[in-house]
């Protein structure tokens, strides 16, 4: 679970909860299904319109890693560990050696990466094998990012529009001030929901997929240098050196102190 998304989430909805409240608003205001109607349903149209439907059946696989972690073998530190075993096997037993473990790998990149070792593949080919498989999965994560982005766009507009709509219904009623006053503050709810879900939802999603892109680019980067370390029969304190060159000092402290916890437990 990403716990900053649900965090982030809630301290939004208490934002303007309790904001209201403190304005002298009642809550009891955003029950207002026209507004939510506009903002929400046309952001969906709107989106939809925006994109082909192979990009908009990926919205659920989207909110899904909004909402979770990647998986624990999937870390920085996991990997440099892994890659420094997988070293040491190879100095001792050769390359093939890995060929009994790549049914044991569950990233279908890093898989594919071993392969090409196991093969004989060069250097260089696998370099630019794997460096297209990156640069498609980026491709892939933009598209995602700009569902979210775009519908961020939208959701404000549409707030301006769903005021206009309420404005038009309340000069309707001039010649009654307590009905006037009361759907002019109806009408303001769309832009309130419009401008909330662009910025404190739609826009705040597509830096997060940003992000978790960035991560994942990096962690494959990680894995094609250790892959083309262990193809040129580098060591396992070499192959551990390169990898580590990708931490910052918090995190290679970090990994350090793991080690060193292990060298004890194993002693």
């Amino acid at each position: 679970m990403d716990k900053t998304s649900f965090i982030g989430l809630i301290l939004g909805i208490i934002a303007i909860g309790v904001g209201m409240v403190l304005k002298g608003v009642s809550p009891a205001a955003l029950i207002n299904p026209g507004a939510l109607l506009i903002i929400f349903v046309g952001t969906a149209a709107s989106v939809c319109i925006a994109f082909p439907m192979s990009t908009i059946k990926q919205v659920p696989a989207l909110f899904k890693i909004l909402f979770t972690e990647a998986k624990h073998g999937n870390t920085i530190h996991n990997v440099i560990g892994t890659f420094t075993n997988w070293a040491d096997l190879t100095r001792r037993e050769g390359v093939l050696s890995l060929e009994s473990e790549i049914d044991q790998v569950s990233d279908p990149f890093l898989a594919s990466g071993l392969q090409l070792v196991v093969d004989g593949k060069s250097p260089d080919f696998i370099r630019d094998v794997m460096l297209e498989k990156i640069d498609a999965m980026e491709e892939r994560h933009q598209k995602g990012i700009q569902v979210f982005s775009q519908a961020g766009t939208y959701a404000p507009t549409l707030g301006v529009l769903g005021a206009v709509i309420g404005l038009i219904a309340a000069l309707g009623n001039l010649n009654d001030i307590d009905v006037l006053g009361h759907a002019i503050s109806a009408a303001f709810i769309a832009t309130l929901f419009g401008i909330f879900s662009g910025y404190v939802l739609w826009h705040p999603f597509a830096n997060k997929l940003r992000e978790k892109s960035k991560d994942e680019v990096k962690l494959k980067q990680i894995m094609i240098e250790g892959i083309l370390s262990i193809t040129n029969g580098e060591s396992a304190q070499v192959v551990k050196d390169k990898l580590s060159s990708y931490l910052s000092q918090k995190e290679l402290a970090k990994l350090n102190q793991e080690d060193d916890y292990a060298t004890e437990e194993t002693a």
